[in-house]
C-alpha cells in the first residue's frame, strides 16, 4: 500500500519551508531595507535642519567659533553614528565632524561640487563625488542667513551601518520563522498521529473485509468524527459478519427442507419402480408423494413471496378496506382444518366495520400467515381469538392461541427465515419456516410494526397495527 497521504503532508510541509525561507531572503530583506532607508533619511534631514538652522546660523552670525562648532558637531558624530560636514557654497569643506582640525587647509576641497546634483530630493546614495570608499548616504540642509545661502549642512552616513541593521533584523525574522517552522512541525506529527494513522488503520481494515474477513476490528476508541467512522466499519463488519452466518444457515436450511421431500419422492418411486411396494398400495405411496411435492410447492411459492421484499421494500398497493370483513374471509379458509382439530374462532371486532388504509393482498397474507401458525401450534378443542381495536389513529389487530407456546430464547429469531424452535419441530411438519418472515417483511414495508407475548405451555399472542382509514368531514 503506498503511502502517498504521507508523503504529500511532508512534501507539502517542507515546501512551506522552503517558501518561507525564499520570501524572507527576497520580499522581507528588500521591504526592510526600503524602510530602513527612508526612516534613516528623514531622521538625518532633521538632523541636518537642525543643525543649519541653529548651530551653523550662529556661527555665521558669528555668535559661536568655529572651534565651538566643531565640538558640537564631533559629539553629534557620535549620535548619529555619522559624518558631519560644513560646506560653503564653493566646495570648500569647513568643518569634519570625523577631524581633530578646524584647519580649512587640512580639510579637502570637493570638485565638480554643485547641490542640484541632489536634483528634487535632499538625499542621494554613492561616494558623494568619490570622497568615500564605500557606498554612502548623504544628506543636505541649506544655511541660510538673510535670505542668502551661505553653507549647507552635510550628514554621510555608510550605507554598512543600514546593512547590519537590515541582517539584525533578518535575524528575527529567521529566529521566528524557525520556531514557526518547529511548532509547524510539531502539528503535522499531531497530524499524522491523529489523522493518518488512523486512516491507515481503516485503510487495512477495507483491504481486510475486501479478503472475506470481517473479524477484524479497528482498534481506535474516540469521541470524533474518525472515531465515529471506526466504530461504523466495525459495526458494518460485524453486521458483514452475521449476514454471512446468516446466509451460511438460509442455504443450509433451503437445503434441508428441499432435500426431505425430494428424498422421500424419490424413495417411493424407486421402490414402486423396482417392485418394493406392491401394485395395490401404490395409491397410498403416490398421495404421499402428492403431499411432498404441494409441500415443495408450497416452500417454492414462500421463498419467490419473500423474495420480493428486498433492501428497498416492496411496491404496495394502498387502498381502503375493512378489516373486519377481511378476517372473517380469512378465518372461512380455515373451516376444514378447524373441524377436523375441533377449533373455533373467537372474534372480537370493533364495529360493524373498520376501515383500514394499506395493501389489502398482502394484509390478507399476514392474517392467512398469523392464523395458519395459531392452528398448527393449538392442541384440540381450543379456540383461537382474533381481536380489532382503534385506538389513536391505528388500528390493532391481535391474533392470540392457547398453543405449546414460544420458549423465551426463541422469541427473538423467530423472525428469521427459516428458523423453527425445537418445540415446533416435531409438530410443523408441513412449514417451511418462511411464514413469520412473510408477515414481518409486510408490516415493516407499510412502516407498521408487529410484536409478539408467548408464554411456553400458555400461548402465543401477535399484535400488528395498521393506519385507520380516515373519515372525509
Amino acid at each position: 500500500m503506498k503511502r502517498k497521504l504521507l508523503l504529500k503532508l511532508l512534501v507539502g510541509y517542507f515546501f512551506f519551508g522552503l517558501t518561507g525561507f525564499i520570501l524572507i531572503s527576497t520580499f522581507c530583506s528588500s521591504y526592510f531595507m526600503k524602510e530602513l532607508r527612508r526612516t534613516e533619511q528623514e531622521s538625518l534631514y532633521r538632523e541636518a535642519n537642525l543643525i543649519a538652522s541653529s548651530y551653523a546660523s550662529n556661527y555665521y552670525s558669528d555668535n559661536i567659533t568655529l572651534s565651538q562648532l566643531h565640538d558640537v558637531l564631533r559629539s553629534l558624530d557620535t549620535y548619529l553614528s555619522a559624518t558631519i560636514w560644513v560646506v560653503d557654497t564653493k566646495g570648500q569643506v569647513l568643518i569634519d565632524s570625523s577631524k581633530n582640525t578646524t584647519d580649512t587647509a587640512q580639510l579637502p576641497v570637493i570638485e565638480n561640487f554643485n547641490i542640484v546634483d541632489f536634483g528634487n530630493s535632499y538625499y542621494q546614495y554613492g561616494t558623494f563625488y568619490d570622497s568615500f570608499s564605500t557606498e554612502t548616504m548623504s544628506v543636505f540642509s541649506t544655511i541660510n542667513i538673510d535670505y542668502r545661502v551661505r553653507g549647507y549642512v552635510l550628514i554621510h552616513k555608510p550605507m554598512t551601518a543600514l546593512s547590519a541593521r537590515q541582517a539584525h533584523l533578518l535575524n528575527i525574522t529567521y529566529t521566528c520563522f524557525l520556531l514557526i517552522f518547529a511548532v509547524g512541525f510539531l502539528l503535522l506529527f499531531w497530524l499524522i498521529v491523529h489523522i493518518y494513522v488512523p486512516i491507515r488503520k481503516m485503510m487495512k481494515a477495507a483491504d481486510t473485509y475486501a479478503e472475506g474477513n470481517f473479524n477484524y476490528q479497528i482498534p481506535l476508541y474516540r469521541n470524533d468524527e474518525l472515531g465515529y467512522l471506526a466504530a461504523s466499519f466495525n459495526y458494518m463488519a460485524n453486521e458483514l459478519n452475521t449476514l454471512e452466518d446468516d446466509q451460511r444457515k438460509f442455504i443450509s436450511n433451503v437445503s434441508h427442507d428441499f432435500r426431505s421431500p425430494l428424498t422421500s419422492i424419490k424413495g417411493y418411486v424407486e421402490a414402486m419402480l423396482d417392485g418394493t411396494i406392491p401394485v395395490e398400495m401404490q395409491d397410498k405411496y403416490l398421495n404421499i408423494i402428492v403431499f411432498e411435492t404441494d409441500r415443495l410447492s408450497r416452500l417454492t411459492q414462500s421463498l419467490l413471496e419473500l423474495n420480493t421484499y428486498g433492501a428497498h421494500g416492496t411496491m404496495l398497493d394502498i387502498s381502503e378496506f375493512d378489516i373486519n370483513q377481511l378476517i372473517k374471509t380469512t378465518c372461512q379458509t380455515f373451516e376444514g382444518i378447524c373441524k377436523d382439530k375441533k377449533i373455533s374462532f373467537h372474534l372480537i371486532l370493533t364495529g360493524e366495520s373498520l376501515d383500514v388504509q394499506a395493501d389489502e393482498s398482502k394484509i390478507q397474507r399476514v392474517v392467512y400467515n398469523l392464523i395458519d401458525n395459531a392452528i398448527k401450534f393449538s392442541p384440540s378443542d381450543s379456540k383461537i381469538t382474533i381481536d380489532t381495536t382503534a385506538r389513536n389513529e391505528k388500528v390493532f389487530i391481535s391474533v392470540k392461541d392457547t398453543g405449546i407456546g414460544i420458549p423465551k430464547e426463541s422469541l427473538s429469531k423467530i423472525w428469521e427465515r427459516f428458523y423453527k424452535t425445537d418445540l415446533s419441530r416435531g409438530r410443523d411438519k408441513k412449514g417451511s419456516g418462511l411464514g413469520l418472515s412473510i408477515v414481518k417483511e409486510v408490516i415493516q414495508a407499510h412502516d407498521e410494526n408487529i410484536d409478539v407475548i408467548s408464554t411456553e405451555g400458555v400461548g402465543t399472542e401477535f399484535i400488528f397495527s395498521l393506519p385507520l382509514a380516515q373519515k372525509e368531514t
